[in-house]
């Protein structure tokens, strides 16, 4: 048996707990199996296995060898998988959960993906809700904040950074602030994160010894658009990802807030269920949106 066999043997043993139900999956006798992991235990002169007539247990170093050869073994499906599915053109409908505020960086990308991929069907739902995507179907999500879930891949999808705007409108009623404890007394829009209910935090950097700012919140909500657009009006001043509003800075229609004292840098991850075998939908969808906004220089060589 070579060693890539070898490795399997003593992996497939390890998650079955046993050399016969390992021969079953590769299709060897239980002799050959144990044959094949005493061997390797020979190899690297150390016990894989604790044996007792009844079972076998992974020794604490078997324990560490058997995660780096899963891993290696998976990654080598993983290669194999996409050389064979190169062969086969994406195709099906991709269903894809993504925050209502990330209309304004896919929609730009959308015409390009569908002319390259035309027999994918896209099937977008933005939505702020935190979706399960393994009991429902998600083909690939897309979230900021921690990624708790195990079961999911990621990769990155965008950077971002918060900023804190004002209409002219509003600076011509208020004055502009010149300094952190310039903000007190001044109106403060508030976004209500959807999933926890909490309020977001403004990224002030305080000075040593500064205290937070007493604002007043004169407006709530939990839908950036609303947000944007309550700024926009002139209610008060916003903390928005800087995506939202990139043009009407450029346009003068909202100004900055004390730039130099903000620090609000953000992370948006395309998920996607963690089986091995990752569809040629989901991996051109991953690729085509990690390219265009985490690494654009790809553009000229994808």
């Amino acid at each position: 048996m070579d060693r890539h066999g070898t490795l399997q043997a003593f992996v497939r043993t390890a998650d079955l707990g046993s050399f016969a139900a390992a021969g079953r999956v590769l299709g060897l006798s239980a002799s050959a199996v144990g044959k094949s992991v005493v061997r390797l235990e020979h190899e690297l002169g150390v016990r894989l296995f604790q044996r007792s007539t009844r079972s076998i247990r992974l020794t604490e170093e078997g324990r560490l060898f058997h995660e780096r050869c899963r891993r290696i073994l998976d990654d080598l499906d993983d290669a194999w998988a996409i050389v064979a599915g190169a062969r086969e053109a994406p195709r099906g409908k991709l269903r894809v959960s993504t925050p209502i505020v990330t209309y304004h960086l896919l929609m730009p990308m959308l015409p390009e993906f569908t002319l390259l991929y035309p027999e994918i069907e896209l099937d977008l739902d933005f939505n702020d809700r935190l979706v399960d995507l393994i009991e429902e179907g998600v083909d690939v999500a897309i979230r900021s904040g921690d990624l708790p879930d195990s079961r999911l891949m990621s990769r990155v999808f965008c950077r971002y950074e918060h900023l804190l705007c004002a209409a002219p409108s509003y600076f011509a009623r208020r004055g502009v602030p010149k300094r952190i404890r310039d903000l007190d007394g001044h109106c403060a829009i508030q976004f209500r994160l959807p999933n926890s209910g909490k309020m977001l935090d403004w990224p002030l950097v305080l000075g040593s010894g500064e205290a937070e700012p007493r604002l007043r919140t004169v407006f709530t909500c939990n839908n950036m658009e609303a947000l944007r657009g309550a700024t926009l009006a002139g209610i008060g001043i916003g903390c928005m990802p800087d995506f939202i509003v990139r043009d009407l800075l450029q346009s003068g229609a909202l100004e900055l807030v004390l730039p130099d004292h903000v620090n609000g840098a953000g992370l948006f991850h395309l998920l996607w269920p963690s089986n091995r075998q990752l569809s040629p939908k989901v991996r051109v969808f991953v690729d085509f949106m990690h390219e265009r906004l985490v690494n654009p220089q790809s553009r000229s060589t994808a």
